[in-house]
């Protein structure tokens, strides 16, 4: 005779695991996601960046990475900008994101005609998650090298979070349109535009909604590091 399933002989025998069992299985679960974390770390060209160490790795990387002009790439055309030397953490950190290719499909997300354009952000996933995986961080201002929001210059806004001193958010720029020198002291300027301020006059001119978000995605392609 055929056993069905409820046949009591052909019940398998269960146990409960021991409080050692299961402790062991999370000693080496934790060990297997440490190793895990290590293995990932040590395939990262840099560290994650943070309050503690961001200051740091841009003191040493802008002694590694001299380059001092970026071209902007969007639809509307080229944007060629000099990094000003004299404000070496600002520049740093702007070439370290353009080689990291953070820049790449980000936004012009705030416009106004003949004041600024704004970009480094999108509320596009994929960007938040690179983000995430350079670091937060933010960067100190750096107000006193002579220079001031005149027409064409490329100042980092502040974070607008828990933050009394207005340090820098690192992943955001302006292109000032005017000479708003309202601005001086508060903002980093650190570069200015050598060639294509026209574009960013376009740009600035196109429809936006009552925040100053342009109707049409005015994307960056890319921020190209230039000899």
């Amino acid at each position: 005779m055929l056993l069905s399933c409820n046949d009591s002989n052909s019940k398998v025998k269960q146990t409960t695991p021991s409080e050692s069992d299961i402790d062991s299985l999370k000693t080496e679960q934790s060990s297997t996601e440490t190793q895990d974390s290590i293995d990932e770390d040590s395939k990262r060209e840099f560290p994650y960046l943070n309050a503690n160490n961001a200051m740091e790795f841009f003191l040493q990387y802008e002694k590694q990475h001299k380059e001092n002009k970026v071209r902007i790439v969007t639809d509307y055309g080229n944007i060629d900008i000099l990094l000003f030397n004299e404000t070496k953490f600002h520049r740093a950190n702007f070439i370290f994101l353009a080689k990291q290719h953070y820049f790449d499909h980000t936004q012009f997300y705030r416009v106004i005609e003949n004041y600024i354009i704004q970009g480094g952000s999108t509320d596009d996933q994929d960007v938040m998650d690179r983000r995430r995986g350079i670091g937060k961080y933010l960067l100190p201002t750096d107000t006193e090298r002579g220079f001031h929001h005149d027409r064409g210059v490329i100042s980092m806004p502040s974070s607008d979070r828990d933050n009394p001193y207005k340090l820098a958010s690192p992943y955001e720029f302006f292109i000032v349109l005017r000479d708003v020198h309202e601005l001086d002291g508060d903002y980093t300027i650190f570069g200015r535009v050598i060639d294509g301020l026209d574009v960013a006059d376009t740009i600035a001119n196109v429809d936006t909604d009552d925040a100053d978000w342009p109707l049409k995605n005015v994307y960056i392609k890319r921020i190209e590091v230039l000899e």
